[in-house]
């Protein structure tokens, strides 16, 4: 599991950053990747990047500002023509199904592949948005100029380590058995002997959580969702020195992205959406400024990639990468 970004800026491109678009690749748990908005511009940062579309499984839509969701129309277009014939589902507030449909109405765009849009409905609190034996993703409403909303992905737990030694002293020689067992099933020996997986398998090894805000203000929803994550990304679009305007605009500073992390007891902060205003040793500021509060913390740079590794047994987060 790994996160990539494809678009770290607020508002508009800049020389140094375009607008919103993260990756959340997925290749070894199944073999897609998962896209957090969308924003114009984003199929350019795609060519420059180690991504597939025609692997592109699910894309998650924060809000509907246009730097987080312009790009989208012409992604899904190009997306026909890279091999992308498998099922394609959008999740996103209401008013994207319209945004999308009118967008390739208007331009007689015709898809090869199934298309499905899934609209929230409005919740208070974090509220179920898809779930599979793998992965469990929640949502829930922040603060923001419009409805903005982020997501919790939660992936479940592995089966432990095969106890190798434990199965040999067993009799039973490396083989297709071995990756029956790892998969918790019950296995027939040649003999006759039945033996349960759970025998011969270390203890569970808890699923890593990954979660994606949206814009927002500092709300309470914010650490709902990241409580206890391996990894949260978070907007910073301002300094603290500029904190008057990131309340006005509701937004968030990075000393604001950093106290969420903390309070929420985040392992990784990676912070993201940075203002144009702040470019080279100006945009470093921001990022000294959050690790006084939370020192595990990244900032996002256009195709900055990080790794998310697997927890420990006793389900402790890793440092990454």
């Amino acid at each position: 599991m790994e996160i990539y970004f494809l678009g770290t800026g607020a508002g508009m491109p800049s020389k140094e950053r375009n607008v919103t678009s993260i990756m959340l690749n997925l290749l070894a748990e199944r073999n897609v990747y998962w896209m957090f908005d969308c924003g114009e511009g984003t199929q350019h940062q795609i060519l420059r990047a180690p991504v597939k579309v025609s692997k592109l499984e699910k894309l998650f839509v924060t809000h509907l500002h246009g730097d987080h969701i312009y790009g989208l129309p012409g992604l899904m277009s190009s997306r026909s023509y890279q091999g992308g014939d498998t099922p394609f589902t959008i999740y996103g507030p209401r008013g994207i199904r319209e945004f999308i449909e009118t967008s390739l109405r208007i331009s007689e765009s015709h898809l090869g592949y199934e298309t499905n849009i899934v609209e929230f409905d409005e919740s208070e609190e974090p509220a179920l948005l898809f779930e599979d034996e793998q992965i469990r993703v929640e949502y829930a409403p922040l603060v923001h100029r419009i409805a903005s909303y982020g997501f919790r992905v939660v992936e479940k737990p592995q089966p432990g380590r095969l106890l190798v030694d434990k199965l040999k002293a067993y009799g039973i020689v490396a083989g297709p058995l071995y990756g029956r067992i790892k998969q918790g099933q019950p296995v027939m020996l040649p003999d006759g002997r039945e033996v349960q997986a759970a025998e011969f398998l270390g203890a569970p090894i808890p699923g890593r959580i990954v979660t994606i805000l949206g814009d927002t203000q500092p709300c309470e929803n914010s650490i709902t969702l990241a409580l206890d994550a391996d990894l949260l990304v978070h907007e910073a679009t301002f300094g603290e020195a500029r904190k008057e305007m990131a309340v006005r605009y509701d937004h968030s500073t990075s000393m604001d992205a950093a106290r969420i992390a903390s309070e929420a007891k985040v392992k990784t902060l990676v912070i993201t959406h940075i203002s144009s205003r702040y470019q080279e040793e100006a945009a470093d500021e921001l990022l000294q400024e959050a690790r006084t509060i939370h020192p595990q913390t990244y900032m996002a740079a256009d195709h900055f990639r990080l790794e998310i590794p697997m927890r420990a047994a006793d389900g402790a987060a890793a440092s990454p990468e």
